[in-house]
């Protein structure tokens, strides 16, 4: 009986796949569950036209993420921060403190977003990549200065 996924199943299918699966599989137990709906012709453009919403809405998402991106070239973030004589910081500089100074400025982002290998320790610019989606980066320009 072909039949279309509207949940994962392990070992028989994914979300929106559509399958050929044993008939007394899909009554006892697939459909009571509701796993499954039979793979009729309206089913199936309906299906369809799921898909192609997906499909829309995570290109819609890409060019957000792009032109959020473009915004945050464009930006210098300012951290002010205790230091040394010679430029060292007492302690450093981290992701969420980045993600707090952005956030004054009026843009949001996640700290978790701001991939920042080691915590920053001196004064000056430091550029930090930021992964705004899983195809889009951006490179935003932290300065530090002296408090």
């Amino acid at each position: 009986m072909k039949v279309i996924f509207l949940q994962d199943v392990k070992g028989q299918g994914k979300k929106g796949e559509v399958k050929e699966v044993s008939e007394g599989y899909v009554r006892n137990f697939l459909l009571p569950k509701g796993l499954v709906k039979a793979a009729s012709d309206g089913n199936l453009k309906t299906l369809d036209i799921q898909k192609a919403a997906e499909v829309k809405r995570k290109e819609k998402e890409k060019e957000d993420a792009q032109a959020f991106a473009a915004k945050l070239e464009a930006i210098t973030v300012v951290v002010k921060t205790k230091s040394g004589a010679d430029g060292r910081l007492f302690g450093s500089v981290t992701s969420k403190q980045i993600a707090e100074a952005l956030e004054k400025q009026g843009h949001k982002i996640d700290k978790r977003k701001i991939e920042l290998d080691e915590p920053i320790r001196a004064l000056g610019y430091t550029n930090v990549p930021v992964k705004l989606h899983p195809e889009v980066k951006a490179t935003l320009k932290v300065q530090t200065v002296e408090e």
